[in-house]
């Protein structure tokens, strides 16, 4: 097992680009501004030939009793339990604070082993950057700087070597799980949901819209599986959006879409269906992902409602028709259970391999019931179809003239394919590719050589 190391500090202090530099990448949101980060964040870190897996966390208030600072602060002590060893981090230029006193009491009374780390030290006399922090009593401070990498490796080098730990064999033919994007405006419960899947309040749910900023990985195993959660910050409309840490939320949302094989956009069931809930649809398909649709707060509804939801659901999303749409409540857990069988089933869907000659098959009986339409003089001909990719299935379509094909055909092309191997929950991408003739050219030259 890699051991695991978890971040500690005061706000702003420098946690965030700490992890990126230990995970070499950008994945933990950076500004100048305290706050920022709220959940807990793993990401696989490796320095040299050591692995291992690191855990940015929140600015630390653990005195904070109400409101997001105490559910911040719950994340960090969750964290500290998970890992192996913690790095405390202050910060050198703005001294020793009495919040720092507080936290190493916390820390020492958890008994796990603790670097202390004394960041944005770089240009500065490392003897007179680290005086001040011998009276926490955690040992030697260590002086580093993470946005310039100065002491980053003997740090991590101390804090490892301090564990004992074997090197162990990297394990072989481990399943790689499925990835799962929970996705949504703001506030439809997206953490409630991955809170109740896992069983624990891994990421923070809090009745404020804009809680999540990060794009969160929680692995989980279910029935023996292996998944990848991700929750996500809720997408506004872009006249809503005005801080810049939300724009870079918006974009970390749009990239855990395009890296997840699944995507589970989830709707209030108490909220009319908005435009923003078709734009955020129209990303997931644009994207070519798996869909599942979450209809949430079903419990708080009558019969009247609920029916009235379900038709506004296939009157405003109708382009989501091949998606499974399903009723649940995240907090009470209902429902949850039906959405992983169409989570499952639709990634089946989306990695399906379509064999060559079905396709061919099922394009030649698709024409022989409805031929396409005329293109001037000449009809597009279609001679055979072969797969081009998975996630989302790609068919190619070879033949004369296809550049003709109109778009009610190729949707009409697109229902017969997806009917024939009950592509359920998965978009259906179709290419046209018109053959070439090889004599063209030579006649032409030829022509011109006459004259």
């Amino acid at each position: 097992m890699k051991p695991v190391i978890a971040i500690v500090g005061r706000p702003n202090v420098g946690k965030s680009t700490l992890f990126n530099r230990l995970t070499r990448s950008r994945d933990a949101l950076v500004a100048d501004f305290s706050g920022l980060t709220r959940d807990r964040h793993y990401g696989n870190g490796r320095m040299g030939d050591r692995e291992f897996i690191c855990i940015d966390t929140g600015g630390f208030e653990p005195v904070a009793k109400t409101g997001i600072l105490a559910e911040m602060a719950k994340q960090t002590k969750q964290a500290v339990v998970e890992a192996d060893i913690v790095i405390f981090l202050v910060d050198a230029r703005l001294g020793m604070a009495p919040q720092d006193r507080v936290i190493a009491d916390f820390l020492r009374k958890t008994g796990r082993p603790v670097v202390l780390a004394v960041n944005k030290a770089e240009g500065m006399s490392e003897a007179t950057v680290i005086a001040d922090f011998y009276e926490l009593g955690l040992g030697d401070p260590i002086a580093i700087s993470s946005a310039h990498g100065d002491g980053v490796r003997a740090m991590i080098d101390e804090a490892l070597d301090s564990l004992n730990l074997p090197d162990e064999e990297e394990e072989e033919g481990i399943e790689k799980p499925m990835r799962i994007a929970v996705v949504g405006r703001p506030n439809v419960g997206k953490s409630t949901l991955i809170n109740t899947l896992i069983g624990e309040e891994r990421v923070i749910a809090f009745d404020m819209p804009g809680t999540t900023r990060d794009a969160i990985e929680v692995p989980f195993t279910r029935n023996g599986k292996p998944y990848v959660l991700i929750d996500t910050a809720g997408l506004r409309r872009k006249g809503k959006v005005f801080e810049a840490i939300e724009k870079f939320s918006v974009v970390k949302t749009l990239q855990a879409i395009a890296d997840a094989n699944v995507v589970v956009l989830m709707l209030d069931a108490q909220q009319d269906i908005s435009e923003q809930d078709a734009h955020i649809a129209g990303f997931i398909v644009d994207a070519g992902r798996a869909l599942v649709l979450a209809v949430n707060k079903w419990d708080g509804l009558d019969d009247y409602q609920k029916e009235r939801a379900r038709h506004e659901i296939a009157r405003k999303l109708r382009f989501l028709d091949f998606a499974n749409c399903h009723p649940i409540s995240a907090r009470k857990g209902f429902g949850l259970k039906e959405l992983f069988k169409d989570v499952d089933a639709a990634y089946a869907a989306a990695m399906m391999k379509l064999p060559t000659p079905k396709l061919t098959r099922i394009l030649g009986d698709a024409v022989e019931f409805q031929q396409p339409k005329r293109v001037g003089m000449s009809r597009p001909k279609m001679r055979y179809a072969h797969q081009g990719g998975s996630n989302p299935p790609i068919v190619v379509i070879h033949g004369n003239a296809l550049d003709g094909v109109t778009d009610s055909y190729r949707r009409y092309l697109e229902g017969r394919f997806r009917d024939a191997f009950k592509l359920r929950g998965t978009p259906l991408r179709l290419e046209f590719r018109t053959s070439h003739n090889p004599y063209a050219d030579s006649d032409k030259t030829k022509k011109k050589r006459s004259r």
